[in-house]
């Protein structure tokens, strides 16, 4: 059965084959209409969601499925109690295709595990968003014309920004591409990361300044201080404000600069930046639809199969990420890939040293 658990799952000729089915879609929309009549899609979004849902929705509705699932897990059997496993099951049984978002890293991977339709992750906590990832690139690729060779710079919430590791994880893998993170301290982007991109031959560097960054980057990601990541409200008071983009600084960009932001934003681009020709985020959230689209019609033909579990299950070893899926749902294998004296957890891809 095939999932979309993590762009890693395939090669990146396989997102290219996505992004051009896209293209397509987005020019010859009628040639799509139907393709889906009779299949159903599940969602089941255990944290709030406005463009991800809505965007899932609307791609299978306009390829004349139909939906079923929940937005709230209160409203769900989720609230009596009910375990991952059993509520994948369940609705698995009723649908041809779910699509799930949850608040734990390595939720999406559990699921697939013993889900009975494919499984695409909607965002999975602080861990990645991939078809978020699938939607930045069609955008570059139709607004920029290229996804290499780009000095791309990455700001705000860099640690906790799921949209952020799936774009640097694949941006890597395309030629030419160098990184500017622009962070506080405490918000920077994780080594895992910056070994990624090591192992690709990247260049990144890391700034506090965004007014310093802004004139040699061809693209802006902004992301927003997550206030549901953090431990308290001190510690997210003390950070949401530290970058605001607005339009003094939009002056010290390149002409043909390209602003992304995966969205929902609170206070980190002022409205005025909206008028600007190059803040392109409310067409990026749009082109997320025919991404969506592309991936439906990909998944439910079904032609691969995705080995979810690769590494080794490691009884005496647990996962030491407090947001890891393994930390709620004990009955999951413990599964490793493990390196040395390293384990590398297979849901949220925690470093554990053995």
């Amino acid at each position: 059965m095939q999932h979309l658990i993590d762009l890693d799952d395939y090669p990146v000729s396989w997102w290219n084959r996505i992004i051009s089915l896209s293209k397509d879609i987005y020019t010859n929309p009628a040639r799509y209409q139907g393709a889906c009549s009779g299949k159903v899609m599940g969602t089941l979004f255990y944290e709030p969601s406005t463009r991800t849902q809505m965007s899932f929705q609307t791609a299978m509705l306009r390829l004349g499925g139909s939906l079923i699932g929940f937005d709230n897990p209160a409203t769900s059997s989720v609230s009596k109690g009910e375990n991952l496993k059993d509520t994948t099951k369940i609705v698995s049984g009723y649908a041809d295709i779910l699509v799930i978002r949850h608040p734990l890293e390595g939720a999406a991977k559990a699921a697939a595990l013993t889900a009975d339709c494919p499984v695409i992750n909607a965002g999975d906590g602080g861990h990645l968003h991939p078809t978020q990832t699938l939607t930045d690139l069609l955008t570059l690729t139709l607004e920029k014309g290229r996804i290499e060779n780009l000095v791309v710079g990455m700001c705000g919430d860099l640690v906790n920004g799921r949209t952020v590791h799936s774009l640097c994880k694949a941006l890597s893998c395309y030629q030419g591409n160098r990184f500017v993170f622009i962070s506080t301290p405490e918000l920077g982007i994780p080594s895992y990361i910056k070994d990624i991109l090591s192992a690709h031959g990247c260049e990144y560097k890391e700034l506090s300044s965004l007014e310093e960054a802004m004139p040699e980057l061809d693209v802006l990601y902004m992301t927003r201080i997550q206030s549901e990541r953090f431990a308290s409200v001190e510690e997210y008071e003390a950070q949401k404000n530290v970058y605001v983009l607005d339009k003094e600084k939009m002056k010290l960009g390149k002409k043909d600069l390209v602003v992304l932001h995966p969205l929902p934003r609170v206070d980190e681009i002022t409205m005025d930046v909206d008028d600007d020709s190059r803040a392109l985020y409310f067409k990026q959230a749009r082109y997320g639809v025919f991404i969506r689209m592309a991936l439906v019609l990909t998944m439910i033909e079904g032609r691969d199969t995705t080995q979810l579990l690769k590494g080794s299950v490691l009884r005496d070893v647990c996962c030491k990420n407090p947001k890891c899926i393994t930390t709620r749902e004990h009955y999951l294998p413990k599964s490793f890939r493990k390196s040395s004296d390293i384990a590398e957890c297979e849901y949220c891809d925690e470093r554990i040293l053995l």
